[in-house]
């Protein structure tokens, strides 16, 4: 049962960054690409209907670690207090600044809320990077199973880590990079006219760059990690993950080359999906490991409800999924398509 709840958490936080990755990256490159302000109403209509509930699969996948791993979530959720509260003003800043623009008419709090709406993606997307990568590398666990970061120490990894540090930046980096594309080509798909054009020619730029930092990423996470492939040794399937994400990147620069913008959007959809499902592989069956000799690894067992709560969880996790998947699947058909050239109005 416990390997079962690994996974779900997993693949609802992999939902999640998919979905929500494409607007949030929609947000890192609103500025550069969406340069009238036609463009910008065309891009705010494309993640219009759809940003607010992509955000519904973050809470879901709270919601369900809570119950599933109560210890992880007590530990992970103090530990990380300060990166968790930006993130949550962020959330919130992104959320005002959609919000507040389809109804502002004054230039200067247009270019507010646009600004506003482009960092905080931004800065988003750099935190949830961080965090990953926080996870990945591991934390000073005391024997209490808590722990506390500062926001930076030596920027080494060891024993005494900072919340950033030189890998967990890769993570953020990397992070940023990828979304901004994953946007890019979400751009590509649902609009027309310069806006498609431009989201293009960005999304071609970005490939080598996203690919070179991805294949950088391999070798620096067994510095920080040096335990971090003794589960792909274990389990031969583990190894399909990290296939993915080569044939993934493979697919996306040829479709772009093609102008198959279906084929390389659900390629990016591919590879977020399938980098996320290797650090999950490359964890199991540790929840978040620790550095230091101060205390053990959260591990499944662990960490892991009791025999009724996941028993009962299942039955209204199974409920609750079923009406999140209706809700998701009925948006986004009626949703479908192109934005016109010329969009007006509110964007939801």
């Amino acid at each position: 049962m416990g390997t079962l709840w690994f996974w779900i958490v997993a693949a609802m936080l992999t939902v999640y960054v998919v979905l929500d990755g494409f607007d949030l990256g929609v947000g890192i490159v609103y500025l550069f690409v969406a340069r009238t302000e036609q463009e910008r109403l065309q891009a705010m209509h494309a993640i219009g209907p759809v940003w607010d509930g992509n955000e519904v699969w973050l809470i879901a996948g709270g919601g369900t670690l809570f119950f599933a791993f109560p210890l992880l979530y007590a530990s992970s959720f103090s530990g990380f207090y300060l990166p968790l509260t930006i993130v949550l003003w962020l959330l919130m800043m992104r959320g005002l600044s959609i919000e507040l623009r389809a109804h502002a008419h004054d230039k200067v709090f247009m270019t507010l809320f646009d600004a506003t709406f482009s960092l905080s993606s931004a800065v988003l997307a750099v935190f949830f990077g961080a965090a990953l990568a926080n996870v990945i590398r591991g934390v000073p666990l005391g024997a209490d199973d808590y722990f506390f970061l500062p926001l930076w120490t030596d920027w080494r990894t060891g024993p005494n880590p900072g919340i950033l540090d030189w890998y967990t930046v890769l993570g953020g980096v990397l992070a940023l990079l990828a979304l901004a594309q994953h946007g890019l080509l979400y751009l590509a798909l649902k609009t027309a006219g310069e806006l498609n054009a431009r989201a293009k020619i960005w999304a071609r730029r970005l490939w080598p760059i996203v690919t070179l930092v991805t294949a950088v990423s391999v070798p620096a996470t067994i510095l920080a990690r040096p335990g971090s492939l003794v589960r792909y040794t274990e389990h031969w399937a583990a190894w399909l993950a990290p296939l993915m994400v080569l044939v993934s990147l493979f697919v996306i620069a040829t479709a772009l080359r093609n102008d198959r913008e279906w084929k390389a959007f659900l390629a990016s959809c591919t590879y977020l999906a399938s980098m996320l499902v290797g650090a999950a592989a490359g964890l199991y069956p540790v929840l978040l490991p620790t550095v230091g000799t101060g205390g053990h690894d959260i591990t499944i067992e662990r960490a892991l409800a009791g025999p009724h709560t996941v028993r009962v969880g299942l039955v209204w996790w199974t409920f609750g999924l079923t009406l999140a998947l209706i809700y998701t699947i009925t948006v986004y058909w009626l949703f479908r398509g192109k934005v016109p050239e010329h969009a007006e109005g509110y964007s939801h």
